[in-house]
């Protein structure tokens, strides 16, 4: 049986509430969830590494990790764009995923016009499923994707945090990127 991977976790305060982050020894962000869903993150690490084929270790900013993600936070929108995720996952998903962090801060988009952008234009509910299972959710921006008709449609943190998101990257983008949220 081969040796499980070795994941490190870093838990923080955010303004919406207790942050975890699970990274890999090589400096890869694997997964990020609020712990009022750490649960939800168990199941997920489960789904993707199987049952024993990962060990969590605690750590302290792995990688700055927790910094970077602080950074953002703090207002420093862009502090998160190019940090190194690594994630399990199908192809699709992976696909999604990649697409949903081409979505510049302070902007939306809905399933749809995200479906259409990876060339699957009818594949709107599978590219929303792909979107709930994201496991790097805030870096991996699914927050910024939003019904067709402009409403704040489900957000595995709850709909408060992605408003407060959305909210958060529009008051620190230059003034000709604003969005207004109703």
């Amino acid at each position: 049986m081969p040796e499980p991977l070795s994941l490190l976790t870093d838990r923080f305060d955010t303004p919406i509430g207790e942050m975890i982050i699970v990274a890999d020894h090589d400096g890869n962000l694997r997964a990020i969830e609020w712990t009022d869903h750490e649960e939800r993150l168990q199941k997920s690490l489960r789904l993707h590494y199987g049952r024993n084929g990962f060990k969590l270790e605690p750590a302290n900013n792995p990688s700055g990790l927790s910094n970077v993600m602080k950074r953002y936070f703090a207002g420093e929108l862009a502090a998160i764009n190019e940090l190194p995720v690594r994630t399990a996952g199908t192809p699709f998903q992976r696909e999604v995923w990649r697409a949903l962090r081409q979505i510049p801060h302070g902007t939306n988009l809905s399933y749809g016009k995200l479906a259409a952008q990876i060339g699957r234009p009818k594949a709107v509910r599978a590219v929303g499923l792909a979107n709930g299972s994201n496991p790097i959710g805030v870096v991996v921006p699914c927050h910024r994707v939003i019904g067709s008709n402009g409403s704040l449609t489900g957000y595995g943190g709850g709909i408060e945090r992605k408003r407060w998101l959305l909210e958060h990257e529009n008051k620190h983008q230059p003034a000709h990127l604003t969005l207004k949220l109703t």
